[in-house]
């Protein structure tokens, strides 16, 4: 296996004229005096401005170990300093080499070049787009003459899965930034939790759009605010958060609110305004419902998210803001670009990263958390404990996790639920009474009627359920109502069993499932839902 090693020029420690530069420790020329660390193929990367210095240690480099094939890279920093600019054309850079990890040991050597430069490799090699090692060099103060002038070296693998207690530190960094995403709650639906996961990961390694998609009262405007919260603990942006809700706007109020405006722009524009595109300079806005933003406003969204400028309404001067964005929509938007409501330019653009939060009913296992959850939220509001005695929080459960709770709003019905039963509690202890008025509230609320025959045409089933046990007709009653609910024997399926899917038990699908249930009422999904 051949050793190639990259490395910069070091511009002032390099540098070296006459007998004496042999007497002195330059790191570049020092890697080529360790009889026992041979190399192949040097690449040296430096501006053209150092020509002469390169010149001569490239000749010394000849001179020390003639077998080692040596490789030019000119880099130029319009700033050396400069994260972004010198992030990219190391970037570049690494694309254009054909490493071969297999047949070579590649090394980066980092005591020359600037402390950014030093960074951006060790983020290039820790990502592997650097495929290598990093190699550090270090003057040696003790010894011969000839032991100070080469030094001393030692190679660093950035190859943390080596490193258990380095791995686990990290492990555990990241469950607190999911824990974090999560508010705390303890959630235990297999696909939610996944979803934070990458989410997680997603937050704190890119500032490109993310767009949230689900039901209203899914969560969506929390979860932006601690994707925020998260990216601005980890210094991934610095300015505030702003939140807009697109489907309050129209015409003049959308164009002033995302752009702002100048003094006389429309009528009412009594003064000039900044828009919150603006105001999250630096920072993140969140668009909520942005399925419901006009085309003209779609248009000129685009060019902000893609110029990260944007023109006031009514101003002829430019403004610029870096922010980053979050988009929430319950809409299909792909539907909506098939019939010209959005433009499909900018649904590109902004669904690089798309996550879409599951309701509240297909999480029955979550419930209990949530709740939990909710309660807190209240005691620190309010500086009241409450809690449920265990007769009420059994005949809660059962409710809220069965097919008969709707959660037609998600999380707003549970938090509103909770609300409630909080403020009416005699001690500030819920009980069996105060769950059992609670639930009436809420099926009223859903538009259903208590002990309603199933959905549909309930004459249809009244026999058949007459001639039930109240065990199995409670049970069909419920499967019926979600059936009649759904477009699709599917889309029963995947409500009904959507925690035992979750789990990943059984070996049937959702469908399959279903059909055997009904089949053992002499039903199908064609009478059901005929």
């Amino acid at each position: 296996m051949e050793r190639i090693v990259f490395s910069f020029l070091g511009t002032n420690v390099d540098r070296g004229a006459g007998t004496g530069r042999w007497k002195k420790w330059r790191p570049t020329v020092s890697l080529f005096r360790h009889r026992d660390f041979r190399i192949n193929e040097f690449h040296l990367i430096y501006d053209t401005h150092f020509d002469a210095t390169a010149r001569t240690v490239l000749e010394d480099i000849a001179r020390i170990s003639p077998a080692t094939k040596i490789v030019t890279h000119i880099l130029e920093f319009a700033n050396p300093w400069d994260f972004q600019e010198v992030y990219e054309k190391l970037f570049v850079l690494c694309k254009s080499v054909r490493f071969d990890p297999d047949a070579n040991e590649y090394l980066f050597h980092i005591s020359t070049g600037t402390h950014v430069a030093q960074i951006c490799i060790f983020l290039l090699s820790e990502t592997r787009h650097f495929p290598g090692k990093l190699l550090q060099a270090l003057p040696s103060r003790d010894g011969p003459a000839r032991a100070k002038e080469a030094g001393s070296y030692y190679v660093v693998d950035l190859d943390i899965s080596r490193y258990d207690r380095i791995a686990n530190r990290f492990r555990r960094e990241t469950d607190k930034d999911i824990a974090f995403l999560k508010s705390g709650i303890d959630t235990k639906h297999g696909r939610f939790n996944s979803l934070i996961e990458r989410i997680e990961q997603v937050a704190i390694n890119s500032p490109r759009p993310i767009l949230l998609t689900g039901a209203t009262g899914t969560g969506k405007s929390r979860l932006a605010r601690q994707i925020y919260a998260l990216k601005k603990q980890r210094a991934n942006l610095s300015g505030k958060y702003v939140e807009l809700n697109c489907g309050t706007l129209r015409g003049d109020a959308a164009m002033s609110a995302l752009f702002g405006h100048v003094k006389g722009a429309y009528t009412g524009a009594v003064s000039d305004r900044k828009g919150f595109l603006a105001q999250a300079d630096k920072g993140l806005v969140f668009l909520d419902e942005i399925g419901e933003l006009g085309l003209d406003e779609q248009t000129l969204l685009l060019r902000a998210i893609e110029e990260k400028k944007f023109f006031p309404y009514g101003s002829d001067r430019e403004t610029a803001s870096s922010f980053q964005i979050i988009c929430g929509t319950n809409r299909d938007l792909l539907e909506a670009v098939r019939e010209g409501r959005f433009r499909d330019d900018l649904l590109a653009r902004i669904n690089l990263w798309t996550f879409s939060l599951p309701p509240l009913k297909d999480r029955p296992e979550d419930i209990l958390p949530n709740i939990e959850y909710e309660l807190g939220i209240r005691e620190k509001e309010t500086g009241i404990h409450c809690t449920f005695n265990k007769e009420a929080l059994d005949q809660y459960l059962v409710f809220a996790q069965s097919p008969e709770a709707l959660w037609k709003a998600n999380f707003r019905d549970l938090n509103g639920s909770i609300e409630r039963m909080c403020t009416l509690a005699m001690g500030a202890r819920i009980n069996a009474a105060d769950v059992s008025a609670e639930i009436e509230r809420l099926r009223a609320s859903w538009g259903m009627q208590a002990n309603a025959a199933p959905r549909g045409e309930p004459s249809k089933f009244k026999e058949l359920l007459s001639g039930l046990d109240d065990f199995d007709r409670i049970q069909l009653e419920g499967v019926l109502g979600i059936c009649g609910e759904c477009t699709s024997i599917a889309e029963a399926g995947r409500r009904l069993y959507a925690v035992s899917r979750g789990k990943k038990t059984g070996k049937q699908n959702d469908t399959d499932r279903l059909k055997k249930y009904l089949q053992k009422f002499g039903l199908d999904w064609n009478a059901v839902k005929a």
